[in-house]
Order: C-alpha cells, then structure tokens, then sequence
C-alpha cells in the first residue's frame, strides 16, 4: 500500500501501566476528495484543530484477535478533536477484548459538510484495503463516536449504504439531532452553517434517517448532561426500535458531558461492564 505510514510506541499514562503499539496512517496521501478551504498536506501533525486527516491503528495480542474493528470519532463540536479521552485513551479496553481499535482524525467541516463523512469512508476503504494483513473481516466494522463525533457515527451508520455501512454503532452522549428545540447549537453550525436550508437540517437528523437496515447500536449521557441533551439519545433509541433495530440506551444520574473513558467519571465501571457485554451479545 502506497500510504505514509508511521508505527511508532505508544506509552500511556496514569490510566495504564504498560505500552501499546500502533502504526498511524496518512488518509489521503494522494489528494482530498472534499476540501474544508484550509487543507494540510504534511501528515501526522499534532494539531487537534487543523491537520491533515488519518488513522491511528491499534492491534490486539494475536492470540487475542476477534477479526472484529471499531473506527472511532472523537467530539468537538466539529471545530476540533478531543483525541485523548475520547479517542486513544480507549485503545487499551477494545483491544484486550481482541479487537483492532482505529482513531479517526478527521478534519473540521469548516462549513464543507461533506469533509467529515468523506473522511470516515475513506478510512473504511482503507481498512477493508488492510483487511488481510491486519487479520480483520471486511464485514465486521463497527463505529464509534462521542458527541460530535457521536453524530458523525450515527452519520454514517444511517446514510451509508452497501459495504460502507458500519456493522454496529457505539455511541457516548451524542449529537442526533439538528433540531433546534434540543440539538447542539455549535456542533449545528460548524457543520452546516448558521442558516442551513431546510432540506439539509433534516438530512443530518439522524432520527429521521433510521431504516430497516441501521446497525445495531448502544448509545450512553449521564441525565445531568447540560451540552447535549439526552433527548437526542432517546428519540434515536425509539427511531431505532421503531424499524426493530437491537440497541441499548443507558442514561446515568451523573457525570454531565464529556467524560470519555475514565474523566474521573463516577459510573466508567458500570459503562464498561455494559459495553463488553452488548459487544459479546452482538449478532455479527
């Protein structure tokens, strides 16, 4: 594969106590397909705001691999990237559960609404690409996302189609909704701009574009969330059940918004307990 490609040692913090390894991937050494205005071409520069876009891979202990990948999509209200405790802070957990975990930094819309998908398929793409050498099915790629992030999975999880579509969906207080009454005001504009056309507001209400054929889903708040409310979460979860979609919605009684993996967040064992059991219990 003809990609800049970097493999380097990752050694984590206070949350872990031993090294992960990982190789970082340029996704799109050969030009975008949609430009926010304000494209990097040098890959693998630290910026979690402006950058070019790729993936971070981490593989599970061989004896430990399930073939299984979640691409995940860290928040920021589509105007940066919370890549620690949304992103690779999580690394650890999925791939002691033996799957290959892949970071997406993807770029800020900058009112481009197409950048941020393009960038999700196309690290789709490239992990079918790699399905071989990484020891993963090409049909089992599930999606991760918090917050905005969150709304780029559900994104992708309701608008993508055929082999593009992720097989499962994890979702940590996410966006679903444009809808002004309860949406995410920042996340709405820096998307699709301050006074988007109606037609475009309903396309990216992710409740509204739930079928038959959504994956699976799980999807976390904490009730006192004041940034993202947790209506969004439930009328995905009754859109979903609507088509007889599996999903799981948990809603804790504290933690307000942006706790990731760990964040001092006071229910992280009972969100780990629940995600390793609705992952052993998934169909795919």
């Amino acid at each position: 594969m003809k990609r800049a490609l970097l493999l380097v040692l990752l050694v984590f913090g206070a949350l872990t106590t031993y090294s992960q390894k990982y190789e970082e991937i340029d996704l799109w050494p050969n030009g975008f397909y949609y430009s926010n205005g304000r494209d990097i071409t040098e890959p693998f520069a630290d910026s979690t705001v402006n950058y070019k876009p790729s993936i971070r891979v981490y593989f599970p202990d061989k004896e430990k691999g399930n073939g299984k990948t979640i691409l995940c999509c860290p928040g920021g209200a589509y105007q940066f990237l919370a890549l620690g405790h949304e992103g690779y802070d999580w690394a650890p957990f999925f791939t002691d559960m033996g799957y290959t975990f892949v970071v997406l930094k993807y770029r800020m819309p900058i009112y481009n609404h197409n950048v941020p998908l393009s960038d999700v398929r196309e690290a789709i793409r490239v992990i079918k690409e790699n399905a071989e050498e990484w020891s993963v099915y090409r049909d089992q790629i599930g999606i991760m996302g918090s917050s905005a992030g969150g709304h780029l999975a559900s994104t992708a999880a309701t608008h993508l189609s055929g082999n593009e579509r992720p097989a499962f969906q994890i979702l940590f207080y996410p966006v679903i909704t444009f809808d002004k009454s309860f949406t995410h005001p920042d996340s709405r504009s820096s998307l699709i701009g301050m006074n988007p056309p109606e037609a475009l507001i309903q396309y990216y209400c992710n409740e509204k574009m739930v079928t038959a054929k959504t994956p699976p889903a799980i999807i976390f708040y904490s009730d006192d969330d004041a940034t993202v409310d947790p209506l969004n979460g439930v009328i995905y979860y009754n859109a979903l059940k609507r088509f007889k979609i599996p999903a799981s919605l948990h809603i804790y009684p504290s933690g307000k918004h942006g706790w990731g993996y760990g964040n001092g967040f006071k229910y992280q064992e009972d969100v780990h307990k629940a995600l390793r059991s609705w992952l052993e219990s998934l169909d795919i």
